[in-house]
């Protein structure tokens, strides 16, 4: 089965910061649409971090320390919630989709079930991940060439994405773990429709750097095989990137020892030797 035409769980988490190893989720949302059901929208999730909230990621979503106090419940009740909810969807075969998920809210996921000794997300299937899809990994691969379109608003930033495949953004509503999540699985069940369309029929999704609309055939697979495929686009994006920050083209950002890694869907613990860049690991 193609993945467009089955059961979608969309996922996001809002946070206290742009590191998966040391942020703490403060709102979860897993909600399941597609495969010709009845939605299922769950409320979103509140967790009270136990920690301070950086006024930054405040000022992103929203929620501070008086916020969450109120309506969050505690960290250990907060992440044992997500986990059955995950477990529950990849028992069903189900994948888990969401912007930047491999890179970033997964592993954020991993770090906190082994911080409130739930173990690591891969123990959670018995040594293997459930299906995963990352529309931001999905999309740097079908659209390499794509330019920013700001300096605030990058090339493959869920906004971006959802103005290149024509889906509504709300500015006033982003930001939430639901919309976000939403969005994501819209994105891609857009990009698995136009996967489907015989070449001829595909927009041209960058203009005046060739055509790459056969680039969406390798969307067009079972699960298991868009899982493995993911898994090397992403080395092969991370590796991309390290070379680029240790050429002169980084120019401010350059750094000859720079190491990213690619890592997916949960990126390796950072050691002494390997940290990972700050802007390949936000969402």
């Amino acid at each position: 089965m193609t993945f467009w035409t089955g059961r979608l769980a969309a996922l996001d988490f809002e946070s206290t910061g742009v590191d998966p190893n040391e942020a703490r989720i403060v709102e979860a949302y897993i909600g399941l649409v597609g495969g010709g059901e009845k939605p299922v929208d769950r409320p979103p999730l509140y967790i009270d971090p136990g920690v301070p909230m950086p006024a930054e990621a405040a000022a992103i979503h929203g929620y501070d320390d008086a916020f969450l106090a109120v309506n969050g419940v505690e960290p250990a009740e907060g992440i044992g919630q997500i986990v059955a909810a995950v477990k529950s969807v990849w028992q069903q075969g189900i994948p888990l989709v969401g912007h930047n998920i491999g890179n970033y809210d997964l592993t954020l996921l991993d770090r906190e079930m082994v911080r409130h000794g739930f173990g690591p997300l891969i123990n959670l299937m018995g040594g293997s991940y459930g299906p995963v899809i990352d529309t931001k990994t999905l999309s740097k691969h079908i659209d390499k060439w794509r330019r920013k379109v700001s300096e605030e608003q990058k090339a493959h930033a869920l906004k971006t994405c959802a103005q290149v495949f024509g889906i509504r953004w709300v500015d006033e509503e982003a930001h939430g773990a639901r919309y976000d999540a939403i969005i994501s699985a819209r994105i891609a069940w857009r990009m698995g429709t136009i996967a489907a369309l015989p070449r001829e029929q595909r927009p041209f999704i960058q203009a005046g750097r060739g055509d790459d609309r056969h680039l969406f055939d390798d969307l067009n697979v079972p699960l298991d095989e868009l899982f493995a495929r993911q898994q090397r686009w992403a080395r092969e994006q991370a590796a991309s990137y390290q070379e680029y920050l240790r050429s002169p083209k980084a120019g401010d950002k350059r750094d000859e020892k720079a190491v990213i890694d690619g890592s997916w869907p949960v990126q390796a613990a950072p050691t002494t030797e390997t940290q990972p860049a700050t802007e390949a690991i936000a969402s």
